[in-house]
């Protein structure tokens, strides 16, 4: 016979209540507890104790009733497809397949769910896994060195004669949270087609919304809002608004310093590798080569080529390739991917909403690991 969860978390609330209106008289009549109270609070606390062992108890013998017979625990990967089942069936209706609602009414996806979300994002996005990521709360802050103005320099002197004196100064790069959501409305009606497979296309259509958002982000930033790698100081110029030539890739490359050269790559639009494809050497040998040993197949001047659809095509004044080490750039994840099921709030349009929010911002901090180069003005 199945506990019944709900009553044993109303009765331990209950006797919750108790224990805070026991203090909260004493604290009213400026007393402490009196040894009838005393006694109380103690038979209280014990009962809310043995009544949060007694729930806990009852979760886990209600996860075990779904174990296969023959088994006895299910790790992440086994617990999946679970998930999924469960997650299909809450969407159809089934108001205790997910489990407790959230204080909004909604219901949160197992973590399963919201990790293969994650997942999917990681994997057609590369330069995330390139820039350095904090997962913390709250402002961000680095102080950053300033060599343009005053900086710490070292040259001969004579004997007895006074050092001339510099100024350390430093700076301030300061990460923020900025909110990003995301809404996916599904169809009750592909609910109800079995033959359809739902739980990949939430995850998938959330992971794309996301996953576009963040990359774009990332490489172009939005003014006043996140920091991309196309908004580094580090400019080639292109002589021409139309066509790259090997030597101003090779610019762009030596912009970089040799010591964080090691994790560089190129990212750039597919029409602009195009491009690049047809260059060839002194000696009439392509530029750019095939090599299966890098994510998207191309190596350029030795190091990776990279392709995404948020940099720009080749144009005036385009920002059309970042190159460097992409670690150059922070990424603070104040809260990751957080995703909620809303049954009630479009049953008029009948359809169920998936949204999804994060916390996140994005600062250049380290300026000498990255270089872009833009396209001239033209005519």
């Amino acid at each position: 016979m199945r506990v019944n969860l709900k009553a044993l978390i109303e009765q331990k609330n209950a006797k919750i209540d108790r224990l805070d209106a026991l203090l909260k008289k004493a604290e009213e009549e400026t007393r402490a507890l009196n040894s009838e109270e005393n006694a109380e609070f103690e038979r209280l606390e014990g009962e809310v104790r043995a009544l949060e062992d007694t729930i806990q108890k009852a979760e886990r013998a209600e996860a075990m009733e779904r174990v296969k017979s023959g088994e006895t625990t299910m790790d992440q990967e086994e617990r999946a497809p679970l998930d999924k089942k469960n997650f299909l069936a809450f969407l159809r209706g089934e108001q205790r397949a997910l489990g407790v609602a959230d204080s909004s009414g909604g219901k949160v996806i197992p973590e399963t769910i919201a990790d293969k979300i994650i997942e999917t994002g990681k994997e057609i996005c590369p330069i995330y896994n390139r820039v350095t990521v904090y997962n913390v709360g709250g402002d961000l802050v680095f102080p950053v060195y300033d060599e343009t103005s005053d900086k710490t320099q070292a040259g001969y002197i004579d004997d007895l004669t006074e050092l001339t004196e510099h100024s350390a100064k430093f700076t301030t790069i300061t990460l923020t949270n900025f909110i990003v959501g995301a809404l996916t409305l599904v169809s009750k009606s592909l609910l109800n087609r079995t033959d359809f497979d739902l739980t990949s296309y939430i995850v998938m259509k959330t992971a794309q919304a996301f996953t576009l958002f963040i990359e774009g982000e990332l490489l172009k930033g939005t003014s006043s809002k996140m920091e991309g790698v196309c908004n580094s100081q580090n400019i080639v110029t292109a002589a021409s608004a139309t066509a790259i030539t090997a030597d101003e890739l090779i610019d762009l490359q030596d912009t970089i310093p040799d010591q964080y050269q090691t994790n560089a790559c190129w990212i750039m639009n597919k029409k602009t590798r195009n491009a690049i494809r047809k260059l060839k050497d002194t000696e009439g040998n392509y530029i750019l080569n095939r090599d299966l040993t890098t994510a998207f197949g191309y190596n350029l001047l030795g190091k990776p080529v990279f392709i995404s659809d948020n940099m720009a095509e080749i144009s005036a004044s385009a920002v059309t390739i970042a190159y460097g080490d992409m670690s150059g750039l922070y990424l603070k994840f104040a809260q990751q991917l957080e995703i909620q099921v809303l049954n009630e709030h479009y049953a008029t349009k009948h359809a169920v909403g998936v949204i999804g929010y994060a916390e996140m911002d994005s600062k250049i901090v380290e300026p000498q690991k990255l270089a872009v180069l833009k396209m001239g003005a033209g005519g």
